[in-house]
């Protein structure tokens, strides 16, 4: 069973944009502007149509929203999660550097920072193996990959053997599996962004992520009902 996109409409923020990382004037003034043109080609109905506005300004292209794909409520999932100060864990550095550090509390663990054994043992990237090193730390948290599709491919082995993560965010990037691993992503009952296609990438996957943290931000800290 694959859950569809279920965000209510109405929890959007209008005509005003928070961005946790324009720290000067100029800096917001040209998010808010980025954003609000997002907003009349995108859409501003639900809480996933602010993910696709990121994620299309992220990459400056608006074909980008039609790409994303959304499964198991994954706004409040990842809001619930932040809630709780559960761990974000991302396949690089890249991603890692790019999370916002502000308007939340959680960790954020790069998994090539583990692994290194089982890498070597089993001759896989250093991703995946990351990832299987920290199995026992995925429970509940935020997993964010953006350019691994092998490692997007072991986490969807782990969460059928049991594993249960809040949120997947699987956008990798490329022409070797990355389409297919998103793929088997989308057949999982699990909150999950992605999108279709070879495209993705660190700034589809960063987008995705800090728009949920900055969702999180705006509440005061909060999970919407039922979480």
């Amino acid at each position: 069973m694959v859950h569809k996109e279920s965000s209510r409409p109405g929890d959007t923020t209008g005509s005003t944009y928070t961005d946790l990382a324009a720290t000067t004037p100029e800096a917001y003034a040209i998010a808010n502007t980025s954003r609000n043109l997002a907003r009349e080609v995108v859409g501003n109905i639900t809480l996933e149509d602010r993910i696709r506005q990121r994620c299309s300004v992220a990459v400056g292209d608006f074909s980008m929203a039609e790409l994303m794909r959304f499964a198991g409520d994954p706004v409040e999932a990842g809001v619930a999660a932040l809630v709780r100060k559960a761990p974000i864990i991302v396949d690089i550095r890249m991603v890692q550097a790019g999370i916002l550090k502000r308007g939340h509390e959680s960790e954020v663990i790069c998994a090539l920072d583990y692994g290194e054994e089982i890498a070597r043992e089993r001759g896989i990237t250093r991703t995946s193996a990351g990832f299987l090193a920290l199995r026992d730390r995925l429970e509940g948290a935020i997993i964010v990959i953006g350019n691994a599709p092998s490692a997007l491919l072991v986490v969807s082995d782990m969460i059928r053997e049991g594993v249960r993560p809040a949120l997947v965010i699987g956008t990798p990037v490329g022409f070797v599996n990355a389409a297919e691993s998103k793929e088997e992503l989308r057949t999982i009952a699990m909150p999950s962004v992605s999108n279709t296609g070879t495209r993705g990438g660190t700034p589809v996957a960063v987008a995705a992520a800090n728009e949920i943290i900055t969702i999180h931000a705006e509440r005061g800290g909060h999970a919407g009902p039922g979480y």
